[in-house]
């Protein structure tokens, strides 16, 4: 779980950098219609943290293995309309949520990060998904990089 930590913590000093470094037209910008923009892309991120911020605090206490909910991307975002939201409060709620996450990665052990998990059918364990959390984060930060927006 360290290399999953340390690797959070680098993808948000990173992104914070270079979100608050780039004009808020290049963040604002479609590549495409139907696809995000970036700061709906941290929109996206947000969501995906309350989601799993959730999934990870439950699992400690829920039967097992613990049954993973799916939520709707799309309609979040659109919802949430971050597009037009402020950008220093989407930094911000981004960072408090991942904070708290890395917290609770910081406080597993290996009898917690064993405990089951049912995903559509498959059985993995809390190491999987936290570390699934922050490859899915690293996959859409790349994005930024490539300037490949996608959905």
């Amino acid at each position: 779980m360290t290399s999953t930590i340390q690797k959070l913590e680098f993808l948000l000093d990173t992104t914070v950098h270079y979100l608050n470094a780039t004009p808020a037209a290049e963040l604002e910008r479609k590549p495409a219609p139907g696809k995000w923009s970036k700061k709906e892309i941290i929109g996206h991120l947000i969501d995906s943290a309350i989601n799993n911020l959730q999934r990870f605090t439950e699992i400690q206490f829920q039967p097992k293995p613990y049954n993973i909910r799916r939520y709707s991307q799309d309609a979040l975002v659109a919802v949430n309309d971050y597009q037009h939201a402020d950008l220093q409060e989407l930094i911000q709620c981004w960072l408090g949520l991942n904070r708290r996450i890395l917290h609770l990665m910081r406080l597993q052990t290996p009898e917690t990060l064993a405990f089951e998990i049912l995903i559509g059918g498959d059985v993995t364990d809390l190491a999987f998904l936290m570390t699934d959390y922050v490859a899915h984060m690293e996959h859409h930060l790349e994005e930024f990089e490539e300037d490949k927006v996608k959905v």
